[in-house]
């Protein structure tokens, strides 16, 4: 089986990541949480793209060498590879104008080698994921953005990584996971259920 897994929000906690930095950055400008549920920083703190921009300037790459892997998930990764799963790493991840794509690319592997992470396969895809999880034959992907747990389960299943700004993704073919143990359990329930 082959199981396409995203980085931010899924392999690290985004949210979490938002809202601690964010605040401390946006606490600057008189900004507060406003949305919790919201996606993007500028949804949360309600301020104009253009300083969530600001906000991404000054964190993006502390960000990107420094934040944590969520708790097992390398884990249960490396668990899914060891029994014979590939695992494709597709994260939507891009330069800006930040650093650039070869910059983004070499510091998302090293994090990727940094957390133990066995993989077959890493993408740098366009936001929407759908069509790179056709074209490699995707089987489940695990993926905490809304957009993308929409569109993608209306043809293959998607592990939703439970979030605030998640919660109105409940249709079929979607199941909500609240840990990497509990990401585990719900692809074993598919593969089951599939092959019956």
């Amino acid at each position: 089986m082959r199981i396409g897994i995203d980085i931010d929000g899924v392999l690290t906690d985004i949210e979490r990541f938002q809202l601690d930095y964010g605040s401390k950055f946006f606490a600057k400008y008189n900004k507060f949480v406003i949305n919790p549920k919201g996606y993007e920083p500028y949804e949360v703190f309600d301020v104009e793209v253009q300083l969530d921009t600001k906000f991404w300037d000054e964190y993006y790459l502390h960000y990107l060498k420094t934040d944590c892997m969520r708790r097992f998930a390398s884990e249960i990764i490396n668990k899914l590879k060891d029994e014979g799963n590939e695992i494709y790493i597709i994260t939507a991840r891009h330069a800006d104008n930040i650093i650039t794509d070869k910059e983004s690319s070499l510091l998302t592997k090293a994090w990727l080698d940094k957390n133990e992470v066995k993989y077959d396969k890493l993408i740098f895809s366009p936001e929407d994921k759908l069509n790179i999880c056709l074209k490699n034959n995707i089987d489940i992907m695990v993926e905490d953005k809304p957009t993308n747990i929409n569109i993608i389960s209306t043809k293959i299943p998607v592990i939703c990584i439970n979030a605030e700004y998640n919660q109105n993704c409940n249709r079929n073919n979607i199941y909500r996971a609240y840990s990497w143990y509990d990401v585990y359990y719900k692809i074993k329930n598919i593969i089951k259920k599939g092959s019956n």
